[in-house]
């Protein structure tokens, strides 16, 4: 039976959650000759990100579906001024009649705003839920694509599917299994050439800055903590999430996780991308001290994997790697136990 989305998403059990979005009756209404609307859908993400308390993790636009992985963060819409809530929502919803470009115009719209406290404080508890979030990342996109067909009715289906990942490596795993998900569909023969990934997106915001393949290069083959604090640096400023947390280094921007670095996380990537290669997939030194910081190995990562990949649904709504995580959270919510994703042993 489907859960209420209230039932699902609760920052209190885990901050991280996958949705995935299908096109309805799952058609390739962004293949076939609509490829550009991967790129329509990549900018909302990247707009929304600047609106939202809510930090995009991981993308992977398909032909037929789409994964996000975000990481809530209510916190920070509880330390935006009034001002920054209205002009925030101005992002979400542009108000017509307004010229965005008139800064006159725009403050003279804030101000009017303001008067109504109530309204303000409703915008700000909506800029921190996920609903909300997918629903102005996939309306416009749907309207933009029927106006193109010329066309009415549903792009895409009713509900999103939404999947609370509860520890370190179920975070992880989930990032990697959206990256390479156009590596698994034979859209592309490496993960930092798979079009519409966040992966090419953060190899490629590197690359784009001065000296930054230098740097990525030099903490792929040496991850030293000097090279990874170069890079981490690079992606400080990225819309996407960082990789990793630095906050206790000083940075005022939190990441995906604490101790991973992006180049730890390519290490990653890259080796799970060689598992379905027989032979291909080679545990280097640098990949076994992730999976012994991860407290797990390499046969329960590669397990854990190709059970994700080898189902044709992902079926379940919460994911962890620890048993015991598990039945804290169903005792939590008040279950006798809780259904792994995909039965994903733990």
């Amino acid at each position: 039976m489907t859960k209420a989305r209230k039932d699902i998403v609760d920052v209190n059990v885990t901050r991280y959650y996958h949705c995935i979005s299908e096109c309805v009756r799952q058609a390739a209404l962004c293949g076939n000759g609509f490829e550009h609307r991967k790129e329509w859908i990549e900018n909302r993400l990247e707009e929304l990100s600047r609106a939202f308390a809510i930090g995009v993790c991981g993308y992977a636009v398909m032909d037929n579906h789409l994964h996000t992985l975000v990481k809530l963060e209510p916190e920070r819409a509880q330390e935006w001024s009034d001002e920054d809530v209205v002009r925030r929502w101005m992002i979400v919803y542009p108000p017509s009649g307004v010229d965005l470009d008139d800064e006159k115009a725009v403050a003279d719209h804030v101000r009017k705003q303001l008067e109504n406290p109530d309204q303000v404080a409703l915008w700000r508890e909506r800029l921190a839920d996920l609903s909300w979030f997918m629903k102005r990342l996939k309306e416009p996109i749907a309207r933009r694509a029927n106006k193109e067909d010329d066309c009415r009715g549903s792009f895409w289906a009713s509900r999103f599917k939404s999947i609370a990942l509860l520890d370190v490596e179920a975070i992880l795993a989930c990032c990697a299994y959206i990256d390479l998900n156009p590596v698994a569909a034979g859209v592309a023969p490496l993960p930092e050439s798979s079009p519409y990934t966040s992966i090419r997106q953060r190899v490629e915001h590197i690359r784009r800055q001065k000296g930054g393949f230098e740097k990525l290069k030099a903490a792929k083959e040496q991850p030293t903590v000097a090279n990874r604090e170069a890079l981490g640096k690079l992606e400080s400023d990225h819309w996407l999430c960082p990789i990793q947390d630095r906050r206790s280094s000083g940075a005022t921007r939190g990441g995906v996780l604490e101790g991973m670095s992006l180049a730890g996380y390519l290490l990653l990537v890259d080796y799970t991308s060689r598992l379905p290669r027989k032979g291909k997939a080679h545990v280097s030194h640098e990949v076994a001290g992730i999976f012994e910081r991860l407290e797990t190995t390499a046969e329960n990562w590669t397990r854990r994997l190709k059970r994700l990949f080898g189902s044709s649904r992902l079926k379940g709504i919460y994911f962890a790697t620890d048993r015991q995580r598990l039945r804290e959270v169903a005792e939590q919510k008040g279950c006798n136990r809780l259904i792994n994703l995909a039965g994903c042993p733990t």
